[in-house]
């Protein structure tokens, strides 16, 4: 497992959200980063959370966060444990007064949680190994357009762009 940040929210070329993934410990320009494909909803909840934006009512995670803590309950991190057929899956490790707890989830709400009660993310090395994608700076030949093109992407990409 290594622990990795928010990167970005983002679309892609068709107008499909994702999150970037990136390792803690790796800089700009240089490994891997993960990107997740995820919804509308997701992408927006990540957004204002990773920008300390408050909404004017709860959006579902801010529910779980307010659930969590009426339970005494704390995450304690969260994990993208596998890919299948192009499925990501993700876990959430919950510390409740009756014990550790292990829930299963998508990874955009994992992580749109994880965001908002500041928890620790890990990924699966075989998953950041099979599904991340070059950082600028290791591009292979021929990827490294495509990874300008969408670097530009998310340069220009504004909060407004993931309103529903």
């Amino acid at each position: 497992m290594v622990q990795v940040r928010v990167l970005g929210v983002a679309r892609d070329v068709v107008g499909q959200h994702l999150i970037l993934l990136k390792p803690l410990t790796e800089e700009p320009g240089v490994g891997r980063v993960l990107p997740i494909w995820i919804g509308p909803q997701e992408a927006t909840s990540i957004l204002m959370a990773v920008e300390g934006v408050r909404p004017p009512r709860p959006l579902a995670h801010d529910l779980m966060k307010s659930l969590l803590a009426a339970s005494d309950a704390r995450v304690e991190r969260v994990e993208v444990t596998r890919i299948e057929d192009g499925t990501f899956y993700a876990e959430v490790a919950v510390r409740t007064p009756a014990g550790g707890k292990v829930l299963d989830a998508r990874p955009s709400d994992a992580v749109a949680l994880a965001c908002r009660v500041d928890a620790p993310i890990w990924v699966a090395d075989d998953v950041l190994e099979e599904a991340g994608i070059p950082d600028e700076a290791e591009a292979e030949p021929g990827e490294e357009q495509r990874v300008e093109e969408f670097k530009r992407f998310l340069d220009e990409v504004e909060p407004e762009d993931f309103e529903g």
